[in-house]
């Protein structure tokens, strides 16, 4: 239901509608032709249909900062099904916060219409737990309730693509400027509300180089354990964002600094105690920086197994220990590791499947005798592997010449192959001994007889 009044009580206090702060064209640089095609058909459309529309969110905030956005999401004014009704090829998703997928081609924009202020919890529409954390919000208002929704200065900023105007409620355009990290409201309710917005703040403060400014900063040690009641599949989309921000070294020694790694990825808080685990850990996160900042694709799968491998390496050699041969006790391993994370992040099962591949591969590499090589090489997996082997070496747990080898092994020809062939170069099985039948009654025996 669209607010009909102003001036309701919002995060604890009375709060008026204010006017925005309009940047010109000429203030800001940002022309209508930096917005992908199908934010402006969007907004356009909208705009023709009697709704206000504007672009919104990390698209704008990123232009502001000069990056290149990946992807443009709209708010306005309409309803979900009022958006719905006016593009045939969209969806109604979401039910904490119900948003339309516009498809234009292969493009997709994301529509959100204007959130209004808090309403009693009583309200179907508003729900919260007893951390205060928003269980469902559809609650529709103005563009200014909306702004003051927002969890950051910066992420409150509205782009009209007609008059490529800025309009800006809360200082955010400054605080860019400035790289400023500032809340809107009080800090600590808003985290209460959505603990996610913690780890936002870390990600945002590292990736973008901006500082928190200490209101904003203050409450997020005290209320770390809030995370634990956020579903895991939001804590996996949220730490997916922040893996893959291009920033992921920054962003997690931010969490260390800010006391957001104990629980978040249950293994990590462990390995990044271990020097061994830690350097493994950080050039894993250096290496995918380097990737994604060079446009080349990335792995999810490979760098979740790169951030829980000293786990499963630590569970397997205790298995090992135990008695437990060593196939048997890797595949434990990984079930054990992979059952203890799922409980905080939901990992994929399409991710954890990419990841055993990759793991039991890696003894793998210890066999270069026979046709053991020639099978690996094969393998549809081998590449992933093979990186990850390479990873291992360089970290200082693996012998780099193990790595050296199987550089020049795949690149050789077959006569180099066969000469480069190491016997004894895994660890050899038991020959299980025959035991001798004992004749029959009456039989004669084969044994040749004594003296």
């Amino acid at each position: 239901m669209i607010a009909k009044f102003l001036g309701k009580v919002f995060s604890g206090r009375i709060f008026r509608e204010r006017q925005p702060k309009i940047i010109p064209f000429e203030a800001h640089g940002i022309a209508r032709d930096r917005i992908s095609r199908c934010a402006l058909t969007v907004a356009d459309t909208l705009q023709e249909n009697g709704f206000t529309a504007f672009v919104v969110g990390g698209a704008l905030r990123d232009l502001i900062l000069g990056w290149e956005p990946k992807d443009f999401d709209v708010a306005t004014s309409a309803t979900p099904e009022e958006v719905r009704g006016i593009f045939r090829r969209s969806r109604i998703i979401g039910r904490r916060f119900r948003l339309v997928h516009v498809m234009c081609g292969r493009e997709m924009v994301e529509v959100s219409t204007y959130r209004g202020q808090a309403v009693p919890e009583s309200d179907d529409d508003h729900k919260a737990d007893e951390h205060g954390r928003i269980l469902r919000d559809n609650v529709f208002g103005t563009q200014e309730q909306d702004a003051t929704r927002r969890d950051f200065t910066i992420n409150a900023l509205f782009y009209d693509p007609k008059t490529q105007q800025i309009w800006d409620y809360h200082g955010g355009f400054e605080d860019l400027r400035k790289r400023r990290l500032r809340m809107i409201g009080d800090p600590e309710q808003r985290y209460r509300e959505d603990p996610v917005r913690m780890l936002r703040a870390v990600r945002f403060s590292a990736s973008r180089g901006m500082d928190m400014d200490e209101p904003t900063r203050e409450p997020i040690r005290r209320l770390a354990d809030l995370l634990a009641n956020v579903p895991p599949s939001r804590l996996f989309d949220e730490m997916l964002k922040l893996l893959l921000s291009g920033h992921a070294h920054d962003c997690v020694v931010a969490l260390r600094q800010e006391g957001l790694h104990h629980g978040l990825l249950p293994m990590l808080d462990v390995i990044l105690e271990q020097p061994l685990g830690e350097r493994f850990v950080m050039m894993a996160l250096r290496n995918t920086d380097v990737r994604i900042k060079s446009d080349k694709p990335v792995s999810p799968s490979f760098l979740f197994a790169s951030l829980l491998w000293h786990e499963v390496l630590a569970t397997w050699k205790k298995l090992e220990g135990e008695g437990m041969a060593t196939v048997p006790a890797l595949y434990q391993a990984m079930d054990q590791v992979l059952q203890v994370q799922s409980a905080q992040l939901a990992i994929p099962r399409r991710y954890g499947g990419d990841m055993k591949e990759i793991w039991v591969l890696q003894p793998r590499f210890l066999q270069r005798s026979g046709r053991r090589p020639y099978r690996l090489l094969e393998n549809p997996r081998f590449r992933a592997g093979y990186d990850f082997l390479l990873l291992r070496c360089a970290s200082g747990e693996v012998d780099p010449a193990i790595g050296e080898w199987w550089t020049r092994f795949q690149h050789a020809d077959e006569s180099e192959r066969a000469a480069m062939l190491v016997e004894g170069a895994e660890p050899g099985k038991r020959r299980r001994r025959r035991r001798r039948r004992r004749p029959a009654a009456g039989e004669a025996s084969s044994e040749p007889e004594t003296t």
